[in-house]
């Protein structure tokens, strides 16, 4: 279990971030299979250092949301939050940049990301496992809902987008943002090596949202006939992203046996890949199991299905009257 103080959380600044012939699905499939093949990337940390160092105001903006939400955290007295008890509906804008017909996912595959976002933040998700060694801190809903109000499409040239924001600027030739401080944008593109990065709160509105690599986006349990990528093809990549969206930290806290800000969360010696088994036990203080199954790891999509209480008390802070994503409140 982690505790952190007000200072020690507002001065710490690591956060972390078509129809196509079978043939030639399995080959786009094999070549990012390939450059994944030492487990889930996501670049949500590597984009924040970059972003620190472009905006020297942004490490101030970060800090006051850490405090804020640090006294969140503290007022949270039996359970009984400032922002319970409002359903948090987040409308969501899903962008589709695509060269291929098979990058150009269809209405289905995205539908079907929707559902597991609604699934996996509720706690309804058909493969948690209430036996588990952590079900006393599993959060149950989160009372946020995710609904879909728009799709836009953009057919280009470009065979691989990097993680500088480019997919989200029309002048660099991706599609902007619709209405991001009262929306969720998601961009489905190539992102090569990448699973998927998110953007903190506290960025610009400019280029809020969450990227995710267009073979990961959405679930081939509910939509067989979708482009994916074996290992993460159940929609947990956007559901890791989305948590950075809503301010969680990777549950290792992006160095050995690091802080999250969670108290219900246990350390970790780094990420976990592929599928550890049973009460896998850190190396950190106290030796305590790791949480391998929480969506903020970088375990197999099918071996992660859970939140904590802490974590869902993270997300709803960001909801909070004075909060980063107040735009979001009905």
């Amino acid at each position: 279990m982690k505790k952190v103080s007000v200072l020690a959380a507002a001065s710490l600044l690591l956060f972390f971030g078509c129809s196509k012939s079978v043939s030639e699905k399995e080959n786009i499939e094999e070549e990012v299979e390939q450059s994944l093949a030492e487990g889930r990337r996501c670049a949500s940390y590597e984009v924040l250092q970059a972003k620190l160092k472009e905006d020297p105001s942004l490490q101030k903006r970060m800090d006051e949301i850490e405090a804020f939400t640090a006294r969140y955290a503290a007022q949270n007295i039996n359970g009984k939050l400032e922002a319970d008890g409002v359903t948090m509906t987040i409308p969501v804008y899903v962008n589709v940049l695509y060269r291929t017909s098979a990058e150009n996912i269809s209405d289905a595959q995205i539908a079907s990301q929707i559902a597991v976002l609604n699934e996996d933040f509720a706690g309804s998700n058909s493969d948690v496992n209430l036996t588990n060694t952590y079900q006393t801190v599993k959060a149950g809903t989160t009372n946020i809902k995710f609904v879909l109000a728009g799709v836009t499409r953009k057919q280009t040239t470009v065979t691989s987008w990097s993680t500088n924001d480019a997919m989200k600027k029309s002048s660099q030739g991706g599609i902007d943002p619709t209405n991001p401080t009262a929306a969720l944008n998601m961009w489905s593109c190539n992102l090569g090596s990448y699973l998927g990065y998110a953007q903190f709160p506290g960025g610009s509105s400019a280029t809020d949202g969450v990227v995710v690599l267009y073979s990961a986006f959405g679930s081939r349990a509910k939509e067989p006939s979708g482009t994916y990528i074996n290992t993460y093809d159940l929609g947990r990549t956007a559901t890791h992203e989305v948590g950075h969206w809503l301010n969680l930290r990777h549950i290792w806290g992006d160095r050995r046996c690091g802080d999250d800000f969670v108290a219900d969360t246990p350390g970790h010696d780094g990420a976990n890949y592929g599928c550890p088994a049973a009460n896998t036990t850190s190396k950190c203080s106290g030796r305590p199991i790791e949480m391998t199954m929480n969506y903020m790891d970088y375990t197999d999509d099918r071996c992660m299905y859970m939140f904590t209480a802490g974590q869902e008390t993270r997300m709803r802070a960001t909801f909070a009257t004075n909060g980063p994503r107040a735009g979001l409140r009905p």
